[in-house]
């Protein structure tokens, strides 16, 4: 099966086994794991940001961030697509007693308008505003990304506002060599950010949340709050220090993969709207013909796994476990549907 469901589905290269094996382990509860401190100091340091937190998956780096940067009864400002918001079981609620202000943007992505007419003004009867959330590249937005200027004018608001800005960065990476930016520039802005280990670059478990010293201070008790204090988990901090000094730059490979399947996608009569490709994930329309779950099922009979995300649509996700020969399998099966 050639599986496109998520870039989550990786498995680790050989060599990123290697690394496992031989890294050096502690208890990281108390701190004393080296391979743990090691992937933490490296990903500050990538970010030019004071400090960061090894947790179990991307969903609790998000949690934690909020959980950190609001008290219950404030609001977060996000997009109606984000995936703090569609994807993380209500955590907002449940884990902070925030509620959500949600924006209406373009693929995912709000502008600093937007925020400004969505802070609260100082009245009793409305929750405060204490959080901007943004997420880059946008899952549900085809891979959408962030013009690094639009950024840099929420930050405007923000700081005008007294807002923090949070980045779920899950697949910051991609969107960091699509648009060919720095790590230092998204660390100047942010308060925190959380990066994903085992999305695109290929870890199999993990995600990082940076921010400044104080900050994870006190990310590490929500963290333990939450259950997220691991014992030797040195060997997944392996993983993801080898996929931070090796799998990043390989990316636009599946950049480029993605480009390829919208090529033939877009001579098909059953293909309606594609989302803009800008990095790995590609959403398309399904008309005519075929209903996407119909397609899907298609799909999986030829040898393709993918997800109808809607009645109408179906989203691939390119990764570092489907090959160029894969891609071109996958060609020539959509072109003989």
């Amino acid at each position: 099966m050639i599986d496109y469901r998520s870039d989550t589905v990786t498995r680790p290269t050989q060599l990123m086994r290697e690394a496992m094996m031989q890294a050096k382990i502690g208890d990281d509860v108390f701190g004393e794991d080296p391979s743990v401190n090691e992937l933490e100091s490296l990903s500050a340091s990538l970010f030019g940001m004071e400090s960061a937190l090894f947790c179990p998956s991307g969903t609790m780096s998000n949690q934690i961030a909020i959980k950190c940067h609001t008290q219950p009864g404030d609001e977060v400002i996000c997009d109606i697509l984000s995936h703090i918001y569609l994807y993380e079981g209500g955590g907002i609620a449940a884990n902070s007693g925030s509620s959500v202000r949600l924006l209406n943007g373009d693929r995912g992505r709000i502008t600093a308008e937007m925020v400004k007419q969505a802070i609260n003004p100082d009245d009793i009867h409305k929750p405060k505003t204490s959080l901007v959330s943004l997420e880059n590249t946008a899952n549900r937005g085809g891979g959408s990304c962030y013009n690094f200027s639009d950024i840099q004018a929420i930050r405007e608001v923000c700081a005008t506002n007294g807002l923090g800005l949070h980045l779920d960065g899950a697949r910051l990476f991609n969107a960091i060599v699509a648009k060919q930016e720095t790590f230092q520039q998204y660390g100047s802005i942010f308060d925190s950010i959380s990066i994903c280990l085992s999305k695109g670059l290929g870890a199999p478990v993990g995600s990082v949340l940076i921010g400044k010293s104080s900050l994870i201070k006190k990310a590490k008790r929500v963290r333990k709050l939450f259950g997220g204090g691991m014992r030797q988990a040195g060997f997944l901090a392996a993983a993801g220090i080898y996929a931070l000094n090796h799998h990043i730059d390989r990316l636009t490979e599946d950049h480029q993969h993605a480009k390829l399947i919208e090529s033939v996608l877009l001579k098909k009569d059953f293909v309606g709207t594609i989302l803009p490709v800008e990095t790995n994930i590609l959403i398309f329309e399904v008309k005519g013909k075929y209903t996407a779950p119909q397609l899907s099922e298609i799909l999986k009979e030829r040898g393709i796994l993918a997800i109808a995300i809607s009645p109408t649509q179906i989203r691939f996700v390119l990764h570092l476990d489907v090959s160029a020969s894969q891609v071109q399998q996958t060609i020539d099966i959509i072109e003989r549907l």
